[in-house]
């Protein structure tokens, strides 16, 4: 039995599926680990102390240590020494990289007073009418 349930704008080529679980709930599980990010960041005085530049700061911080895991898996090695001279295992590194990055973002939107998710949003409706190509790997939208 399929547990989705799939919305679509007639007006709309794209499709959006939900979880039945999560409508029936009334909360995405996206939206409840935001909820716990805001939570722990306010407990921890971030919120109340820390700034979006601050926090941006942080996410190139985090942005780099996901940068060298990733390196690290796209040559064969399972293990390295980061920069702060730990030996760490790469998959660990970029799952853990990775969240902290998208805690940050969460943190930055907040503190500059965004909700990240309309964020996201908005500019889907953007990039979604983009053309462009690949080029090593990553998109490269055509000149506007």
């Amino acid at each position: 039995m399929n547990n989705n349930i799939i919305i679509s704008d007639p007006g709309d080529e794209m499709e959006h599926i939900y979880s039945k679980k999560e409508e029936i709930m009334g909360e995405t599980k996206e939206r409840k680990a935001l909820n716990r990010t805001l939570t722990w960041a306010k407990n921890k005085g971030i919120l109340d102390n820390g700034n979006a530049l601050a926090q941006n700061e942080k996410t190139k911080e985090e942005t780099q240590e996901t940068w060298e895991a990733l390196f690290a898996k796209k040559h064969g090695l399972q293990q390295y020494v980061n920069k702060k001279g730990k030996l760490v295992n790469s998959e660990d590194e970029i799952k853990d990289g990775l969240g902290d990055q998208f805690v940050t973002l969460i943190l930055q939107a907040e503190l500059a007073g965004y909700d990240l998710f309309d964020c996201l949003e908005d500019v889907l409706t953007i990039i979604e009418q983009r053309t462009g190509k690949m080029v090593n790997g990553q998109f490269v939208k055509d000149s506007e």
